[in-house]
């Protein structure tokens, strides 16, 4: 997979780039974990999903925050970091300009600039949020939620409980016309250590039913006169 190093608002950002082989293929972006612990493009679960959008067609872009690697520039907190993931998406749809969609698939720090990028973009049609922290992180932005996607986190996980996703998936859960897919991976931590083959089965499950036209929105009912 081709090394690169595209132009982002702090300076050069480093990434790993697939491109399909289908003009018209849609997009997939992955964002790693917290850039202040140890979260890098090579995380292993990062990786994996590279890997699952690849061989499923998808154009697939993984790339280090701002400051990490061969990245430029210094941790911001998130903000800077959400202007990073914008800027590799326009590189990307720069390549690619048949491309019509993509996907957005983020882990732990990840999932919550991935979910801030859904709602300025409106070409992601789909998303993965995996080990989301809304203790953490406000994620009350999802006003409403544009896309239907995936939440999955582990059952044992102290740095995001499982109650406080619960919280956040039942909010998103009552918004119409999307549809929020919630998976529990039992006695997962945090880091899946042990578990990634079971989180990946997870994620595979749910990108082929979603390529497969499943796991689509009832309408809205229609009102009776």
């Amino acid at each position: 997979m081709p090394e690169v190093i595209f132009n982002g608002p702090a300076g050069r950002l480093e990434g790993r780039y697939q491109p399909s082989k289908e003009k018209s293929a849609p997009i997939a972006l992955i964002l790693h974990p917290h850039p202040q612990f140890g979260g890098t493009m090579n995380n292993q679960i990062v990786y994996q999903l590279f890997y699952m959008f690849q061989k499923r067609g998808f154009t697939t872009l993984r790339f280090n925050f701002r400051g990490i690697g061969r990245s430029q520039g210094e941790f911001d907190h998130g903000a800077g970091e959400l202007s990073d993931a914008a800027s590799a998406l326009d590189w990307v749809q720069s390549l690619h300009p048949d491309s019509k969609t993509c996907w957005v698939a983020g882990y732990s720090f990840g999932s919550w600039i991935g979910m801030q990028l859904l709602m300025r973009r409106p070409e992601i049609e789909g998303f993965m949020s995996i080990a989301p922290q809304p203790n953490t992180y406000d994620f009350s932005f999802l006003a409403p939620c544009p896309s239907s996607g995936l939440i999955i986190n582990g059952e044992a996980d102290k740095v995001a409980p499982e109650k406080d996703v619960n919280g956040l998936v039942e909010k998103l859960k009552t918004q119409k016309g999307i549809l929020i897919t919630h998976r529990t991976v039992a006695n997962a931590n945090h880091f899946f250590n042990g578990q990634v083959e079971t989180l990946m089965g997870e994620c595979e499950d749910y990108l082929d039913r979603r390529l497969n036209g499943e796991l689509v929105p009832e309408p809205a009912a229609k009102r009776i006169r």
